[in-house]
């Protein structure tokens, strides 16, 4: 057997294998069991017995990523059924999040669909123009490409930091300067943060694919040489994560699963622009990333540990986020590098997952487990937070990836 044919082997069988994740599981899941047949859309929690939460609020983060997903799932498998569920998402989000008087998106609605919190938080903002343009790419709806541009000119408006760069956090319903947060109860409540600004250069990669106005090249540009100038440490190969106005960092945490989340969308962002210099950056970059995770960050299991300090680990539990990303970053950098640990770490990361993360009793993946392998028990399967964003994505990434490996493998024999 040749090695390419040793390639075209596990190639496949794990090509298959995420096949089957992502559509018996993942995405069955959330048509099954996530559908609002009382108030219309999605469900905005489930417990962990896989229970609706009556009455809770929706999300933003959460509906969006719905959209993003079945998008997704649409276009690049071609199911009907998927379609579906993003055209529902897409007219639920339109019908009940968007601010018709201010513009952008509420951060959250009630189960009824009334605007319950109103700020407009640019993490928010930012996954609405991720899911507006993968709907848009997946279905040709131009008034969902509108939107998203929309968004955009109030982000460079309203959020934009024309003195120091950035974007700032948070803002009023009618776009004044907010200092609270609604990220979560463990942010610093700071002026600008590492997560806002990865997820901006997400929204602004998958925009720039469909829409490449020389206004938005110049943003995600420069978006781009600010995160590698202030976000990466380029010593140390990890994000800083939380600064002031002036990218002053204030905080020494690490976190794991964003560093290699990061060190692919990093390149993926580059890599669009087709700049020569900063694709040259930003691979460099994302193998540090990865090599930065992979010497410090995994487990013996190959589980990725959540955060660590210059203590060392702080939080040793293992959410499903992070083994999801790890998947792509380390394949991305098995494939800048062709280093075949690389190619190792991301296949231990997936048989991670599907030995403790995936649910394979009840469908979905856990959200969380500790060192030992055992799941965490109070988050739930769905909530403002947990979606089939990242898993699925993982999927969507290999597949296309793997795909392009096994015809250049083919091509090559």
């Amino acid at each position: 057997m040749t090695a390419n044919s040793d390639s075209n082997v596990w190639a496949e069988t794990w090509r298959h294998d995420i096949h089957d994740e992502l559509t018996n599981n993942i995405l069955a899941y959330w048509m099954n069991h996530t559908i609002d047949t009382v108030h219309g859309g999605f469900v905005g929690e489930i417990d962990d017995n896989n229970e609706i939460v009556p009455n809770a609020d929706k999300s933003l983060v959460l509906n969006t990523r719905i959209l993003w997903t079945f998008s997704a799932a649409y276009r690049l498998i071609k199911d009907d059924a998927y379609r579906s569920i993003a055209d529902r998402a897409y007219q639920y989000i339109v019908q009940h999040f968007v601010d018709q008087e201010n513009g952008g998106l509420y951060w959250m609605i009630d189960a009824q669909g009334a605007p319950a919190q109103v700020q407009k938080i640019v993490y928010g903002q930012a996954f609405a123009i991720y899911a507006m343009t993968e709907y848009y790419r997946a279905t040709g709806t131009q008034d969902a490409l509108d939107l998203a541009i929309r968004i955009y000119d109030l982000l460079e408006t309203h959020s934009y930091d024309s003195g120091d760069g950035g974007y700032f956090e948070a803002h009023t319903r009618d776009w004044q300067p907010n200092d609270i947060s609604e990220l979560s109860s463990n942010t610093l409540h700071e002026k600008k943060s590492m997560n806002t600004h990865l997820h901006v250069l997400e929204a602004y990669t998958n925009l720039y694919r469909v829409w490449p106005a020389d206004r938005l090249r110049q943003s995600q540009s420069e978006l781009l040489a600010m995160t590698l100038q202030h976000i990466v440490d380029q010593e140390s190969g990890h994000f800083k994560l939380y600064f002031d106005e002036r990218w002053n960092s204030l905080s020494g945490h690490i976190s794991y699963g964003h560093d290699i989340e990061g060190s692919w969308l990093i390149a993926e962002a580059a890599e669009l622009l087709d700049s020569p210099e900063l694709i040259a950056r930003a691979h460099s970059t994302a193998i540090r990333m990865a090599e930065a995770v992979l010497l410090e960050g995994i487990d013996s299991d190959g589980g990725i540990l959540n955060e660590a300090d210059a203590s060392g680990i702080i939080d040793s539990n293992k959410d499903w986020w992070p083994q999801a990303e790890a998947v792509v970053g380390f394949y991305n950098a098995y494939e800048l590098s062709g280093d075949s640990r690389y190619l190792d770490a991301a296949q231990a990361s997936w048989a991670f997952a599907n030995r403790y993360i995936i649910d394979h009793q009840h469908g979905e993946w856990f959200w969380s487990v500790t060192r030992d392998g055992i799941p965490t028990t109070g988050k739930g399967k769905v909530n403002a937070w947990k979606c089939p964003y990242h898993n699925s994505r993982a999927c969507f990434e290999m597949l296309e990836r793997l795909e392009r490996a096994l015809a250049r493998s083919a091509s090559s024999e």
